[in-house]
Formats: C-alpha cells, structure tokens, sequence
C-alpha cells in the first residue's frame, strides 16, 4: 500500500490567506484592570500607551515583512481598540504625508496617536461576527455607530445594523459555544468576499473558541500551533481550504490551455506515431 502523502495541493481558487490579529493591548488588559471589567467607565476601552507602542511595532513588522503589500481587505470588530489597531498597522501614513486621502483614524481624545490617512492602504470594512464574547462585561460593549464613523471616516460601517449596541446584555454571558457558532458563520461570510488574502482584526476568545474548530484534521503540533492563546497585538497567518463548493468563484489564474481545447497526446506517443506515420509514408513510396 502506497504512503498517504503528508501533503496536499488544494486549487488556489478554493483557498483564502488570513492574517489574524488580536488587538493592541486596551486599559482594560493592563494588570489590576480586572475588577474594573464590570464597570460602566470601562465601556469599549481604548489601547494603553502600552499598546499604541505594540501596534507601531506591529506596523514596521507587517511592511518589513511585505505583508502590507499583499492585503485586499482588512476586516476589523467594530470595537475602539480593534480599530485603532487595525488602522496604525494596515493603514497610511500619518495624515500629514497623505493630505489628498481620507483619513482612517482621527487624533481627538480617545484617538491618543496622530491622524492616519487612507493612502495607499487596503479597504476597511467592520464585521459585528467577529466580536469579543458579548454581555456582562462593560469592556465588550461597543460605543455608538454614529460616533466611530465621525472618529474613522474611511472605514465602511455599512454592515453594522444599528447605532446601538443591541447585541451586548448586561445580564447574559454569551457561551463558548454561542462564540465558536457565530466564529463559523463569520468564516462562512468570509467565503462570499472576492478578496484572496484578508486581513482579520478581533479578540482573544474570539480566536480562542473558533480556531479550534479547524484543528480536529492536523497533526498535534499544528492543532497547538492554530489554537494556543493570542496575545495582544500577535498576528498569525493561516490559509483556509474550502472543502466543499460553498462560495468558490471560478479560478482566476488558471489557463486552459489550447483554445478550442482539445486534449494532447503525452511527448512520447506523440513522437510514435509521427515515426509511425513517416515509415509508412516511405513504404509507399513518399507519395
């Protein structure tokens, strides 16, 4: 019995590259922020100085690395710290170096870090899926739709459905379950994006309930590679096969070959049959 070979080549048009992100470190991460989670200061908390250092960081890494050059799409939570960690690292330049480019981020008091511009960078789009474990906790409420849009003027909020935070209850914490349910209906959302290579900008358990979830086929030290815990601002670059014909769009870079196209014979019987073909040719007499 031949080996199983420990590889696989999935068509690429059935593939997406995700490059998943935790956010930057918020204030209410920091050590003895704990007990404050509950509180109604701490509702959808901005990064700490800590983490606007982290998603600098971040940033220089994803151009050094050429990562920025290959982003399609960057999707965030619609959460302040998701966006500003999203904007630093896959945004423009500071405003000052792209005037003509709509700015992503604002400097204003909870925006603690220079205005962003648009310039050169991937769209943005927010994705109420891939939010924190929503209720109880202060800190996974969401601020207002309203107010974010006048904070992040080039992000598209268009699928964020109200201004409110309607989902989050201050009485029900959503279950591990319920988290990897609404992680497999983002995936699945995902596969009806045209973009290849997307940019995932979210939570900690979040990650840590979903992820999982694709672990069950791999070796132990892959599944351990996928599913350990996120740090803040840790980015992770995964690919994702679909496995079945949900959302595949025709191939983009395959080419058929001869048009109209009919099939080749292989070198070799091609070589025969033109001896073939020759020998015969001579005995009668090259007519």
């Amino acid at each position: 019995m031949e080996a199983v070979p420990s590889s696989s080549l999935p068509p690429l048009h059935r593939c997406k590259i995700l490059h998943l992100v935790r956010h930057a470190q918020g204030i209410h991460n920091v050590a003895g922020a704990e007990k404050y989670k509950k509180s109604p200061e701490m509702v959808d908390p901005r990064l700490s100085q800590l983490g606007w250092e982290q998603v600098e960081n971040l940033r220089k890494h994803v151009h050094a690395c050429g990562l920025m050059q290959r982003i399609e799409l960057v999707v965030t939570s619609p959460m302040l710290r998701t966006m500003q960690t999203a904007v630093v690292v896959f945004g423009g330049d500071n405003q000052k170096n792209g005037m003509c480019a709509s700015p992503l981020m604002l400097e204003n008091v909870k925006n603690d870090h220079a205005t962003v511009s648009s310039l050169n960078s991937p769209p943005f789009l927010t994705q109420e899926l891939c939010r924190e474990r929503l209720g109880v906790n202060t800190c996974d409420k969401r601020g207002s739709i309203s107010e974010y849009k006048s904070l992040f003027p080039a992000i598209d909020f268009s699928l964020i459905e109200s201004d409110e935070d309607i989902l989050w209850r201050d009485d029900v914490r959503e279950s591990d379950e319920e988290v990897s349910a609404r992680g497999l209906k983002f995936i699945k959302w995902l596969w009806t994006r045209e973009e290849k290579e997307i940019a995932i900008v979210t939570h900690s358990a979040f990650l840590f309930q979903t992820l999982p979830e694709f672990g069950y086929n791999c070796h132990p030290s892959t599944k351990n590679e996928i599913c350990k815990f996120f740090a803040n601002s840790e980015l992770r670059s995964v690919m994702l096969l679909e496995k079945s014909l949900m959302g595949v769009r025709p191939a983009k870079t395959n080419y058929p070959g001869r048009i109209p196209f009919v099939l080749d014979l292989p070198n070799d019987l091609a070589n025969m049959n033109r001896e073939s073909n020759h020998s015969q040719h001579q005995q009668n007499g090259g007519n």
